[in-house]
């Protein structure tokens, strides 16, 4: 069974100021999303689901989807606050989305096989979805073994600004233990740290981080609704409480549900977490298709 891709594209870029999902950034104006569905396609992915917000279908469709028609199966699945399990209530002065795993559990009519998750403005590289999609198609049939690509911090930071990552912990079996939220990572004087409380910390290169990243059975989908329930009932009157893809694992690793092995990676990631991230966005996809990695025009 070929696994599914997953893009998580509801989201606006607050501190990039604009839609950046739908940028182009290559050459014939490909955004990042169309280099991750042609590594997707390179390492043998089935499908791809895009979840998005519906006020952008229509230039979503137009600007995306329409580069794939004869490509590959693609459906879209939408992301709203009102979504939420029959029976539960929130603040109805919320504006804010509930977060990454309420965007996750918008595909769970539409997926049915083991899949992989993504965020539409970051760039993975090719061996991310070489090790995900091998490592889906070991454990299709099965439940509760779910998979992280680690990449080493080193080979996430921006050269304009601080940036968040999920540290990663892991057992001898190189699974999951935890994920820790740290803010405020980057390289002071040749050293990687995060800065909580004024404090400095260093972090090792080759420090495992996720990048929202993730490989997941179909019954993750029942899971994260039951743990949605929970959440809503202690923090649905929060307008600004999120839901979050590490808190579900960590819950599940914890409960005994699931394990999460930590796939490395050699990729260098990079995104459009600033505006002043773009220019560097475009050279380095005009240095990979010199390189011969992809040709300059995808599809």
């Amino acid at each position: 069974m070929q696994p599914t891709l997953f893009i998580l594209a509801a989201g606006m870029g607050s501190r990039y100021g604009g839609l950046k999902q739908l940028d182009g950034l290559g050459p014939c104006g490909e955004t990042i999303m169309d280099y991750s569905v042609y590594d997707a396609l390179r390492a043998g992915f089935g499908k791809i689901v895009f979840v998005i917000r519906k006020d952008f279908e229509a230039d979503f469709r137009e600007k995306v989807l329409s580069k794939y028609a004869d490509k590959v199966p693609c459906e879209v699945c939408f992301q709203a606050i009102e979504n939420v399990p029959s029976g539960c209530t929130y603040n109805p002065e919320r504006t804010k989305p509930w977060g990454t795993n309420h965007a996750v559990l918008m595909g769970k009519d539409v997926i049915h096989e083991p899949f992989a998750v993504i965020n539409a403005d970051d760039f993975y590289g090719r061996e991310s979805f070489q090790v995900l999609a091998d490592y889906l198609r070991t454990v299709a049939g099965t439940e509760g073994h779910y998979c992280m690509v680690g990449y080493r911090v080193c080979n996430t930071l921006s050269e304009n600004g601080t940036v968040s990552r999920g540290v990663c912990q892991t057992d001898g079996n190189g699974c999951l233990t935890d994920v820790t939220e740290r803010t405020k990572i980057e390289e002071k004087n040749g050293q990687i740290v995060f800065t909580e409380d004024g404090v400095d910390t260093p972090l090792a290169p080759n420090t495992p981080v996720s990048m929202n990243m993730w490989g997941f059975t179909p019954e993750y989908f029942r899971y994260s609704e039951e743990a949605f329930r929970i959440f809503l009932a202690e923090r649905g009157q929060d307008l600004k409480s999120e839901y979050y893809i590490p808190s579900v694992v960590n819950q599940l690793i914890q409960d005994g549900k699931a394990s999460c092995k930590v796939l490395d990676t050699p990729s260098k990631w990079f995104g459009v977490t600033y505006a002043d991230d773009r220019p560097q966005v475009v050279m380095k996809i005009n240095h990979l298709i010199k390189e011969g990695v992809y040709p300059e025009k995808l599809f």
